[in-house]
């Protein structure tokens, strides 16, 4: 591994680490106003704070050189705004699902994205998923349904649109993948900002009538997930997928729903039974499974 993926391996580390302290603070946040309303402000502060950063002179001319051996650039306003339109889906269905799941429960669901991302990756390139990645697949499912089957084998609707937010996540980080490379990674963060801000606001427009005032807390919310969880958080994934894989990113992320539980334990905000700890393992067991399974397979291979 060299030094600069190492540098980009760590900083995803810590992305992970800050959208992890989001669940609570978002959970509270969307049940004092409107889920795309918030949306709308927090993306809003997101993309109001990238505007001194691109007439950054240095910082625009040192995070723009491509890494060596990449293609000609590309414009960012068409992958900035896919970009923009997985990001404003995943928040989207994970937002919603906050309101009729918990904090952790929606962590550990999100984190599915990580077995996600081999398998669309798989189905993008015509080639059959690896055993590794059906292992994670099913070990992963396992521990879906201890998590979120009810007694009467029913499933919480939270955690139906929480699971939307997975797959919009996985596609969100391979097409990062594809795109960070050639791309201005500032601009590119702040065209998929932008394009959040504006979706969110024109469906709190549309369903989200009166529109209402958020309270002071809110504000408090939007503002550090905005600026911390999405300008910092999404800036710095973008820079780092430069010089790290979409794999390397999807296994950095299965630590985001220990840091969620974790903290939401510490404030007290739920309890999980062992049923339900049993599943999340389960789903850790998936995730490290499709992502490390591959690589373990071939060096076995080579003996």
């Amino acid at each position: 591994m060299s030094h600069r993926q190492l540098r980009a391996d760590l900083t995803l580390l810590l992305v992970t680490a800050i959208w992890g302290t989001t669940f609570v603070m978002v959970k509270e946040a969307v049940s004092r106003t409107p889920v795309f309303t918030f949306l709308a402000i927090r993306f809003a502060l997101a993309s109001a704070a990238m505007l001194p950063l691109l007439h950054w002179p240095r910082l625009t001319c040192h995070l723009g050189a491509s890494p060596p051996g990449n293609p000609v650039p590309l414009s960012p306003l068409a992958p900035g705004a896919l970009l923009g339109l997985f990001l404003f889906a995943s928040y989207a269905f994970q937002t919603s699902g906050l309101q009729v799941t918990t904090p952790a429960k929606a962590a550990f669901i999100t984190g599915l994205s990580v077995v996600f991302v081999p398998l669309l990756g798989t189905l993008f390139w015509c080639r059959l998923p690896p055993p590794a990645a059906l292992l994670g697949v099913l070990l992963a499912t396992a521990g879906l349904a201890l998590l979120s089957l009810q007694a009467n084998l029913s499933v919480n609707r939270g955690d139906l649109l929480v699971l939307g937010c997975a797959v919009a996540l996985a596609l969100h980080i391979l097409s990062t993948g594809a795109f960070a490379p050639r791309t201005d990674p500032l601009r590119l963060t702040a065209v998929q900002l932008l394009t959040v801000a504006v979706l969110s606001a024109l469906v709190a427009a549309f369903w989200e009538r009166p529109l209402t005032l958020p309270t002071p807390s809110v504000w408090l919310a939007a503002a550090f997930t905005g600026l911390l969880a999405s300008t910092f958080a999404f800036g710095a994934q973008t820079v780092a997928q430069r010089f790290t894989s979409a794999t390397h990113t999807a296994l950095i992320f299965v630590s985001e729903p220990v840091f969620a539980a974790l903290f939401s334990y510490a404030l007290g905000r739920e309890t999980l039974t062992a049923r339900a700890w049993l599943g999340c393992g389960l789903i850790l067991a998936g995730m490290l499974a499709a992502e490390l399974g591959p690589s373990l397979w071939a060096k076995r291979r080579r003996r």
